[in-house]
């Protein structure tokens, strides 16, 4: 058995925790200090996929992209290539929630067999009760709605690791 390597893609909004979570992934870190990310970062990490794969591991690359908008007319060139994307939202700023489905389409239009996870990130932040109701306003057409979704803090640490191993599983079955 050997080792593959994938890429991913960490979309979202402006300050929505992207860069934390793979912090938190890579490193088993996290800072309050904020860092804007100037275009692309790729980390990588080694994931273990046991015996559930024809492959003993993948190699993750995980390319951070910028969540500025004026970064939106490139980005299609950063998502070539791509098997999976983790869209990011925090879950304390209800119009990043409402970005979601525009990532979503935009990844999926130019990595149409990739896997896609969601973020519900910063819940650390959030009352349980009004973080349901956020789930609720996420608004994806019916192709789109196949997605899985998480509860990440990458503060606390919460489903972040989860996140990025359920993906690399989906990545390496669907391959």
């Amino acid at each position: 058995m050997t080792t593959v390597s994938k890429k991913i893609c960490m979309i979202g909004d402006f300050a929505v925790g992207k860069t934390s979570l793979i912090r938190r992934f890579v490193d088993q870190a996290f800072s309050d200090r904020y860092l804007s990310t100037v275009g692309v970062k790729i980390s990588r990490k080694l994931v273990d996929l046991a015996e559930s794969s024809k492959y003993k591991s993948a190699q993750l690359l995980i390319w951070d992209l910028e969540g500025q908008t004026k970064f939106k007319s490139i980005a299609p060139s950063y998502l070539q290539g791509a098997s999976g994307a983790i869209i990011v939202a925090d879950a304390t700023r209800p119009e990043t929630i409402a970005s979601i489905a525009g990532h979503v389409e935009l990844f999926l239009s130019i990595n149409p067999k990739a896997s896609v996870s969601i973020a519900f990130n910063k819940i650390d932040l959030v009352d349980p009760p009004k973080l349901a109701h956020l789930q609720e306003m996420l608004q994806l057409p019916n192709q789109l709605r196949r997605h899985n979704t998480y509860d990440t803090s990458a503060k606390t640490g919460k489903d972040v690791d989860l996140i990025f191993q359920k993906l690399a599983h989906e990545i390496v079955e669907s391959a």
